[in-house]
């Protein structure tokens, strides 16, 4: 009989699509992850994965059995889970994919505070992009998800859990910087740093744009980048200027290495959700953990976002 622990690192391998991203994330070497796998090989005599240097693929055979070993493992979490409710214990790991940028930072703070009651649930936050999280929300691979985006869909249930801060940062040596202001229309002569056109950010400003006629081919986009840190970074070497969150510049700002500028008219916020499939069975943590985000969204829009920021700055 296969040990629920070789198929916990199939499912690793099988949705990191790499031993190495596998074995790190199991806390494993990745020799072991390779040797767990070749061990369903050849005890079953099929290959469940096709190698392809550093990346691997679910073969036809792999494929077919994924939803079963996803269904064997969602059985066993909710079995340990009954066995610890014996004691009154919460346990067990808590997953949650993020794609925001202020979701980094916020997500850990109320994890944190939420294991200070549990100590014995391990959270662990896999960040993707947010159409990853929907799909793997829908098609029930993690339990929650945490994206700037209600995700219409029968099956999703969203609750907004708090209000993120777009603002616009100038290098230092900008001429807004002394200032600290410019209008809508003054946007058309600088170069501009975005972030990729599917993320919450990107259409969050556009949208902004809009009511004032500009249109994204109007803007002189000179990079784009997927990693709100590595604009902040060009914003401080010159490169332009960017729309980021404002939890991600605080820290530039705090030092002095950028300049926050009000532009006339803006005023860029957008709602970021908690999300998760009404039929995935919670297990008592991850029940007890969406409570609890729900019962703090004052204090993260609030207390939370307002230590981090300032916290940043120091």
């Amino acid at each position: 009989m296969v040990e629920l622990s070789t198929l916990r690192v199939f499912l690793a391998a099988a949705e990191e699509k790499n031993f190495s991203q596998a074995a790190k994330r199991l806390h494993m070497s990745q020799s072991a992850v390779s040797q767990n796998v070749q061990a369903i090989e050849r005890e079953y005599g099929v290959e469940l994965f096709l190698r392809r240097g550093r990346s691997v693929e679910l073969s036809e055979a792999g494929q077919s059995i994924l939803p079963q070993v996803r269904e064997v493992l969602r059985a066993a979490r909710l079995l340990e889970d009954s066995l610890q409710e014996v004691n009154n214990q919460i346990g067990g790991e808590l997953l949650i994919g993020c794609s925001t940028s202020a979701g980094k930072y916020l997500l850990p703070a109320l994890l944190g505070s939420f294991q200070k009651e549990y100590p014995a649930v391990q959270p662990r936050v896999k960040i993707m992009g947010r159409e990853g999280v929907y799909e793997r929300v829908l098609n029930q691979t993690i339990p929650m998800g945490v994206a700037s985006k209600a995700f219409e869909h029968r099956d999703i249930e969203c609750q907004p859990l708090f209000d993120d801060r777009i603002i616009l940062i100038v290098p230092i040596d900008h001429p807004w910087s002394g200032f600290g202001r410019a209008l809508p229309d003054d946007l058309l002569d600088q170069p501009i740093i975005m972030r990729e056109e599917i993320s919450g950010t990107c259409e969050t400003v556009l949208q902004g744009l809009k009511p004032h006629g500009i249109t994204p081919d109007m803007l002189n986009t000179v990079m784009e980048l997927g990693n709100p840190e590595a604009i902040e970074m060009a914003v401080e070497r010159g490169v332009g200027i960017a729309f980021v969150s404002e939890m991600i510049a605080a820290r530039g700002i705090a030092m002095g290495r950028v300049k926050r500028v009000e532009l006339e008219g803006f005023n860029l916020h957008r709602t970021v959700y908690m999300a998760r499939h009404v039929g995935y069975p919670f297990t008592r943590a991850q029940s007890f953990f969406w409570e609890f985000a729900i019962s703090q969204r004052d204090q993260l829009n609030t207390e939370i976002w307002e230590s981090l920021v300032n916290f940043a700055g120091r």
